[in-house]
């Protein structure tokens, strides 16, 4: 069928009034359909509508292959309207031409070439030119996009399978070449339903200039990077992920953005993106320039790109990256470097304001999305309604307990004793937030190893840890997130430049590190009391903290149904512990139905013959208990039969 183009013959435009409005009052999310490079019909003839926010410009021209990228010879108007559009329609070019806009400004005799902010579709960079492109598509995924709600409710078992495209798979053969998206849909997909998990996440892929910056460092926010493949590629990655019943995130920044002259910096001759203040304009860590959130068409040019993402490529949710740095204003600056808000405090009030903004117009057009918050402080409600003063986000990355469960870990067994508040204080705050529990790609990279790695002891105890850290991970609060190549325990930390260590799975160790993981997804899946009460506090109870000697926790997670009780116990050392008592609510056999030390996991078989018959030996302030056999380094978990 052929594609039906808007006829603008009559006004020349596809921007009202009513989006200019929209726009000048940061609300406009959807000027992908009305920035940027559309086709269109004037006067009979077929071309392609342009249109560019530069309000300093006193020209702005297209150049491209199609005139030989010479300044002045296809010009735009501007708009009479004080929007700062320029627009303007060109016969005869359409699908598939490079372009960018020539701008000179009116100061300081400043001209420049630059992308489309609202590109489509970019060259394979290292070039850098914006490419016309029609991403119509027939999508075939209906019946997830029908029922996705139901995977993505705070009671539904929600496993994060976290990874980066390019060095996911390599093609040794051709010369170690990454997969393009279409190779990657069938063979990701497989693989996700082989280990269980529901969702993936994709690092960044927005097109960014920098390979190495993992996408981080976006400069297109409308375009998936052509490194892999088309747009249409992606959407079939999308599609296929979703008709094999699997869910997709994507990662998103909206903090910041690179300085490269193509880019978003500078871009008419004056600071229009990012702030003009220097004490707010460049982010110290990242040496990239903030986004000005005080700036209402800034904030309708980020509203759109997640908007676009979730309506055009049908994304199931976004990561939304750095959201501490947005937050404060004194983010990883010293004191001196940074500007107080109107009060005099260091929060970003604009941020703030935009941040809500957000997730409301996101939650609008999308309640069956999820909209994710990277956030590392004690900023109170994340997760909380913006109506009740929250930022309205629906989970949080739970950073505390990340960092003092890999701390826990990382100690010899012999020293655990001595710390045992790292592995039981998230207790005490995993109910204020909706939280999800990340071990991410930042754990693993610069030096910190890999999760294996971090492990103390030889490579038999290293393994037996991790799969000890899996347990204790799938049977705590919270959503769950595992960054690619954990799943089967590579030692290597992980590196963009070369693909994962896949021959370890050669290994029955590393086999049995993947198929535990596989296991405790689908008990996760399973268990209503592993996954229903993620947010509330009637979800968890301790059986024991306090045996700190032999660094033994033992508690209950328990589901919305009386009966939905699952028992969890975790041995920290290598020594196994036999005739040890734990508490249970009620008599009868408790089945178990996951041991970490199993045979099938790689570990020495030490266990409990499949369950133990509950005793009435009062033991933990309950009138039943359990004689268990715990294992080395061992995550036992049980479940009355029947339930």
């Amino acid at each position: 069928m052929q594609q039906v183009l808007p006829d603008i013959t009559k006004t020349g435009s596809l921007i009202t009034s009513y989006d200019v409005y929209l726009f000048r009052q940061g609300s406009h999310s959807r000027l992908h359909d009305r920035l940027g490079s559309h086709p269109a019909v004037a006067d009979g003839a077929r071309g392609t509508f342009f249109a560019v926010w530069a309000p300093n410009a006193a020209e702005v021209s297209v150049i491209g292959d199609f005139n030989g990228w010479a300044a002045g010879r296809h010009p735009l108007r501007a708009r009479g309207d004080d929007s700062g559009i320029w627009e303007g329609f060109i016969p005869d070019i359409g699908h598939g031409m490079l372009y960018k806009y020539h701008i000179k400004s009116r100061y300081d005799r400043y001209s420049v070439e630059k992308g489309d902010p609202f590109a489509y579709f970019w060259e394979v960079p290292p070039k850098t030119a914006s490419v016309i492109w029609d991403i119509s598509y027939t999508w075939r995924d209906r019946a997830w996009m029908r029922c996705r709600e139901e995977d993505n409710t705070p009671d539904a078992p929600l496993s994060v399978y976290e990874m980066h495209p390019g060095s996911w798979r390599k093609v040794p053969e051709e010369e170690n070449r990454f997969l393009n998206y279409r190779e990657l849909a069938t063979e990701l997909a497989e693989y996700l339903l082989d280990t269980g998990f529901t969702h993936a996440e994709f690092l960044p892929v927005m097109e960014h200039p920098l390979y190495a910056s993992w996408g981080y460092q976006s400069l297109g926010y409308f375009a998936p990077t052509s490194r892999y493949g088309t747009p249409q590629d992606f959407m079939h990655l999308v599609e296929h992920l979703h008709q094999r019943g699997i869910g997709v995130f994507l990662d998103w920044v909206p903090s910041h953005f690179p300085s490269d002259g193509y880019g978003l910096s500078y871009f008419d001759g004056t600071h229009l993106y990012e702030h003009a203040l220097p004490g707010q304009r460049y982010h110290p860590e990242w040496k990239s320039y903030i986004f000005n959130l005080a700036r209402d068409e800034v904030r309708s040019f980020l509203l759109s790109s997640a908007i676009f993402w979730l309506e055009r490529y049908h994304a199931d949710g976004l990561r939304v990256d750095a959201v501490s740095s947005m937050l404060y204003l004194d983010y990883a600056r010293s004191p001196g470097e940074w500007i107080p808000n109107v009060y005099g405090g260091r929060e970003n009030l604009e941020a703030i304001g935009f941040l809500r903004k957000l997730n409301d117009v996101v939650h609008a057009n999308f309640p069956d999305v999820l909209v994710i918050a990277e956030e590392a402080t004690s900023w109170p409600g994340v997760t909380a309604p913006t109506a009740t003063g929250g930022l309205g986000f629906d989970l949080k990355w739970n950073m505390g307990w990340m960092h003092d469960t890999l701390d826990y870990f990382t100690f010899d067994p012999v020293f655990r004793k001595y710390r045992p508040d790292l592995l039981t204080f998230s207790i005490w705050y995993a109910f204020r937030e909706r939280y999800i529990l990340p071990l991410s790609h930042d754990e693993v990279v610069h030096e910190k190893s890999s999760l294996a790695g971090k492990m103390p002891g030889d490579e038999w105890r290293k393994r037996a840890n991790l799969r000890l850290l899996y347990g204790y991970m799938f049977t705590h609060p919270g959503k769950k997130l595992l960054f690619m190549g954990g799943e089967f325990g590579q030692w290597s930390e992980w590196s963009h430049e070369t693909g994962l260590e896949w021959d370890l799975l050669q290994y029955p160790p590393h086999q049995g590190i993947l198929r535990w993981v596989a296991d405790l997804n689908r008990l996760y899946r399973r268990e209503p009391a592993l996954h229903e009460r993620d947010a509330d506090p009637a979800g968890f109870e301790w059986v024991d903290f306090s045996d700190v000697e032999k660094s033994i926790v033992s508690y209950l997670r328990r589901g919305l149904s009386a009966e939905d009780v699952v028992l969890v116990v975790c041995n920290c050392t290598p020594v196994p512990r036999y005739g040890y008592r734990v508490g249970v609510p009620f008599g009868g056999f408790w089945k178990e139905v996951l041991n970490s030390d199993a045979v099938e996991y790689g570990g020495s078989g030490v266990g409990n013959l499949g369950g133990v018959e509950a005793e009435r030996v009062l033991v933990h302030g309950r009138p039943w208990s359990l004689p268990l056999t715990l294992p080395p380094f061992g995550a036992v978990i049980f479940a009355p039969e029947g339930a």
